[in-house]
C-alpha cells in the first residue's frame, strides 16, 4: 500500500512539474519506480514463504514423531466409533467431581487413563490397516485355495476388534460407576448443606408451631443423609475395584 501510494504522488508531482514528459523526467521515474516495484514483489510472496515454512514444521514434526501419533484419518469408521466411545468414557472419568476431589485414585487415573487411550488408538489404527488392505485384496476375488486362507485371517481380524472393544467395555464400566459416584457425591453435598441449616429450621418451626407436621420431614432428612453416605462410599468402591480391570 505504501509503495503504490508513494507512486502514485512520485508521478502527480512529477506530472505537475511538467518534467514527465522529459528524458530526465522519464529517467527518474524508471529508477525510482524499480524500489517501489520489487517491495511491492517481495511484500506478496512473503505469506507463501511462511506459508512453505510451516508445512515444512509440519512434516518435520510428524517425521520426529513418528509411531507416536494416530491420525483420525488412520481409523476406519467402525474404529472411529470405538475409539470415540474410549474418549467419552475417559472424560467422564477425568472431568467428574468425585475425581478433583480426590476420592478416586486421581494420581493412577491421571497416568493410566491416557495410556489406555493411547493403547486403544494404536490397536485401531493397525487394525484399520490391515482391515482395509484385506478388504482390497478380498474384493478382487479369490480362488478357493486362497479363500482357505483368508477365512481365518478375517475372523483374527474380528478377534482382534472384539479384543478392543473389551477394553473399551472396561472403561465404560469404570465410567458408570465413576457417574454413580457422582451422583451420590452431589446428592451428599445437597444434603449436607440442607442438614448444616437444620437448626434454623428446627428454630422456625418452634416459633410457629408446625412441629407436628415438619418434625417428621427433619427425621427423614437425616436418615436421607445417612444412606447416602453409605451409597456414595458404595459407589467409590465400586469405581475402585472396575479400575483393577483396567490395569495391565
Amino acid at each position: 500500500m505504501t509503495a503504490v501510494i508513494g507512486t502514485v504522488v512520485f508521478f502527480g508531482l512529477m506530472t505537475g512539474s511538467g518534467l514527465l514528459g522529459r528524458g530526465l523526467g522519464l529517467l527518474m521515474a524508471i529508477l525510482l519506480g524499480i524500489p517501489f516495484v520489487i517491495i511491492m514483489f517481495v511484500r506478496n510472496d512473503l505469506p507463501g514463504d511462511e506459508q512453505d515454512e510451516y508445512e515444512r514444521d509440519v512434516y518435520e514434526q510428524l517425521r520426529w514423531y513418528e509411531g507416536r501419533y494416530v491420525l483420525l484419518d488412520d481409523l476406519d469408521e467402525s474404529s472411529g466409533r470405538l475409539l470415540a466411545r474410549a474418549q467419552a468414557a475417559i472424560g467422564a472419568v477425568t472431568n467428574s467431581r468425585v475425581n478433583a476431589e480426590g476420592l478416586l485414585d486421581d494420581v493412577r487415573n491421571a497416568v493410566m487413563l491416557p495410556a489406555q487411550e493411547w493403547e486403544i488408538a494404536r490397536l485401531l489404527a493397525k487394525l484399520s490397516d490391515l482391515r482395509t488392505k484385506h478388504r482390497e485384496t478380498v474384493s478382487k476375488g479369490l480362488t478357493p485355495e486362497v479363500a482357505a486362507v483368508a477365512e481365518p485371517l478375517a475372523r483374527a481380524l474380528d478377534s482382534s476388534e472384539e479384543a478392543v472393544l473389551a477394553r473399551v467395555e472396561a472403561l465404560e464400566r469404570y465410567a458408570a460407576n465413576v457417574t454413580e459416584a457422582e451422583r451420590a457425591f452431589l446428592a451428599h453435598q445437597q444434603i449436607a448443606e440442607l442438614r448444616g441449616r437444620l437448626h434454623q429450621y428446627e428454630e422456625l418451626v418452634a416459633e410457629t408451631g408446625a412441629d407436628a407436621f415438619v418434625v417428621p420431614e427433619l427425621e427423614r432428612l437425616a436418615d436421607d443423609a445417612d444412606r447416602l453416605e453409605q451409597a456414595l462410599r458404595r459407589s467409590v468402591s465400586s469405581a475402585h475395584e472396575a479400575f483393577r480391570h483396567l490395569e495391565p
